[in-house]
């Protein structure tokens, strides 16, 4: 698949103080410059990050011409909550969303159920689902010259995508597990996947194929982040429980500057990503730590941006500065 065949998206996650929230919307116009298929804003175990999610997802829709993705979890959450919730996506505008089971909230008083009413996330998939339908059930269209209105055989629908595993989910004892799940979603009216950080494009290969062979017949986009720095390092493999690339790690600490070490880890990034649309992947999906530079600069290089969208070149100070998020 060609570079201006393939489809880009990113992940934004909701500013945790108020430097952050100041900086955000620059980085969100210079996102959306690059026309990006869609923008996802992750949001908190048991809605705990709601009122900043929705801040981020309203600011994309009004002040971009960009289909922001919301992220739900069911975790925590009893399903009168998570209807709420999706209706408020709803009337905000949201018309993606991406469900996962999610993680469960911190400092939960011990034995309180921490997963709540909705169990998996094909049931969150279907609940989003059904709020949609009883919401927009049917839509009309006046009937000139009468004072009617017809009904039209078909409603708004919604894109839900789920979050898939290359190299399994943690508590999944094999692929196969994980493959069993995502047909679950797509039962249950999932039409994307997403997957989780990994290092190798053979991993994303292996795993798309044989979740074809089984039956998913939804595109899944590979999720890749560029990693410029060991600090960086160190929380991506946190958040994905991959297993240390020992050679970009060693890249990564022995390098003595913050530019060449943001080199390393967008090179590393950009021979990913081509090595998965030249595989055939149906786009990319990256995460940016709330910063746009890296991710512009890795789809620069792999020839996916004009020359109006090619990001500037940070300065040494810049990079200096640049702080990891928490």
């Amino acid at each position: 698949m060609s570079c201006t065949e393939a489809r880009y998206s990113f992940e934004l996650y909701p500013p945790r103080n108020e430097r952050a929230a100041a900086a955000l919307p620059a980085t969100i116009d210079r996102l959306a410059a690059v026309r990006p298929d869609f923008i996802s804003v992750t949001f908190g175990a048991g809605g705990s990050s709601r009122t900043a999610s929705l801040e981020v997802l309203r600011y994309i829709l009004e002040h971009t011409d960009v289909s922001p993705m919301a992220h739900l979890t069911c975790v925590g959450s009893s399903t009168e909550e998570v209807n709420r919730l999706i209706r408020e996506f709803l009337d905000a505008g949201v018309r993606r969303f991406l469900a996962v089971r999610g993680d469960p909230p911190v400092g939960l008083p011990e034995g309180e159920d921490p997963i709540g009413d909705i169990r998996t996330t094909a049931e969150l998939v279907q609940l989003i689902h059904r709020v949609q339908a009883e919401r927009v059930p049917y839509g009309e269209l006046p009937v000139p010259g009468l004072h009617a209105r017809a009904v039209l055989e078909h409603r708004e629908h919604v894109q839900i995508a789920v979050a898939a595993f290359p190299n399994g989910h943690p508590s999944s004892r094999s692929v196969s597990q994980d493959i069993d799940a995502l047909l679950a979603k797509q039962a249950a009216g999932a039409n994307l996947g997403i997957t989780q950080l990994f290092f190798h494009a053979e991993d994303y290969f292996h795993f798309t194929q044989r979740a074809a062979e089984a039956g998913v017949n939804f595109p899944i986009l590979p999720g890749i982040m560029p990693v410029t720095s060991p600090a960086r390092l160190k929380r991506m493999l946190e958040l994905s429980g991959e297993d240390l690339p020992s050679d970009l790690a060693i890249e990564l600490e022995v390098e003595p500057t913050d530019e060449g070490r943001r080199e390393i880890g967008i090179a590393w990034a950009a021979r990913l990503a081509q090595r998965l649309l030249d595989g055939g992947a149906p786009g990319l999906h990256l995460y940016t730590f709330n910063q746009h530079e890296a991710v512009l600069s890795v789809l620069d290089r792999i020839g996916a941006l004009a020359d109006a969208d090619r990001p500037a070149r940070p300065t040494p100070e810049k990079s200096a500065t640049e702080k990891e998020p928490a």
